[in-house]
């Protein structure tokens, strides 16, 4: 049966003539397209007289997603690692000292550090990154205080009401994942960015699960994924390689810098997946990319391309070299094992970028 495309409310055109007048008048970036269907979505909305809980809901998220949006704009060209972890470890357990030691090592290359802002481990990464290659995103608790005073105060701080919204800005931003140790926010937050990869909702990207020596916390998770998850069928065996877990810091930072040796970052244009490069791959290159991952090939063959019209327009690194090819989405964790392989091409053969 053929999936079916959700059915957009139609949009009245007094609706559609207000969005495009506002757009003309306030907007002076590059897709008025894009401008134009939020401001409708907008004024769709409230014409649909919600629920003021729905209403409340729907501008809540929009203003913080405004905020933090203004909050990690400046930063966009910097590379980013979020680091996830509990609130509750305390300043003598060994994994503070872990999550200081990555914070500062990935620091020291070049990487700004993401947190929750809070207490525990996203303080001391945030202590290992320094104040200024810092950014943090809390929520607001009940039971928890402000920010911790690393970033409290500092103009790279946005605090957020809901989960939904921080999360989608820890996980937006970020081209690398550190993930220690936690409790029930740490796994959901985890586990959920293992999920975005897994399905292709996410882009590919590489994910640490951090231990300290002698604490196999991720370990024995591990252990549950492959004893309970695979054994069962739950997951496949390239869900597995998602992830990396390892209880050493300058094998974490390693992953992270093999992942980014050669890929640069991907993109979806309708059916097809662009995979842009560092160097420009060889003849013989293509050919074995083209043997090995012939089943993520939903038509065609993976080639080269320059940039498409829409990374020209919004000036998406059109200088880089490309792949392309219509990708099969029940594949999409396998674009794991195709960054792998465009890693290990051979460094002193191509076009460098």
């Amino acid at each position: 049966m053929p999936e079916l495309e959700p059915v957009e409310p139609p949009v009245p055109a007094d609706v559609a003539e207000r969005a495009a007048a506002l757009v003309a008048e306030l907007y002076a970036g590059s897709d008025r397209r894009l401008a134009r269907e939020l401001l409708e979505s907008a004024l769709g909305l409230v014409g649909d007289n919600p629920d003021p809980l729905d209403l409340k809901i729907a501008a809540a998220a929009m203003t913080e997603m405004r905020q933090a949006f203004r909050v990690f704009g400046p930063f966009e060209d910097v590379p980013k690692v979020t680091v996830f972890g509990s609130a509750r470890v305390r300043t003598d357990d060994p994994l503070y000292t872990q999550a200081t030691d990555i914070a500062r090592l990935l620091a020291e290359q070049g990487w700004m550090v993401v947190t929750g802002a809070g207490p525990g481990i996203m303080q001391a990464a945030m202590e290992g990154a320094g104040r200024d290659q810092s950014i943090g995103v809390s929520i607001r608790l009940p039971f928890e205080q402000g920010a911790n005073p690393v970033i409290a105060g500092d103009e790279k701080f946005v605090s957020m009401k809901y989960f939904f919204t921080r999360k989608l800005m820890l996980v937006k931003e970020s081209r690398a994942f550190v993930c220690l140790p936690g409790g029930f926010g740490t796994l959901d937050e985890t586990f959920e960015l293992l999920t975005l990869t897994q399905t292709g909702k996410g882009l590919p990207v590489p994910i640490v699960l951090l231990d300290s020596p002698g604490d196999p916390f991720w370990e024995s998770i591990d252990e549950m994924v492959r004893d309970q998850l695979l054994r069962r069928g739950l997951v496949s065996e390239e869900d597995t390689h998602l992830y990396l877990v390892t209880d050493s810091c300058e094998e974490a930072a390693a992953e992270i810098a093999r992942f980014y040796r050669n890929f640069h970052s991907i993109r979806y244009v309708g059916d097809d997946l662009i995979v842009r490069l560092r160097r420009e791959p060889t003849d013989a290159d293509l050919a074995d990319l083209n043997a090995r991952f012939d089943y993520l090939v939903a038509r065609g063959a993976i080639e080269r391309t320059g940039p498409m019209a829409v990374e020209r327009r919004h000036g998406d690194h059109p200088e880089l070299p490309r792949l392309r090819f219509a990708i099969n989405r029940h594949r999409s964790s396998d674009i794991r094992a195709l960054v792998d392989a465009v890693n290990h091409l051979d460094p002193t053969v191509g076009t460098p970028s």
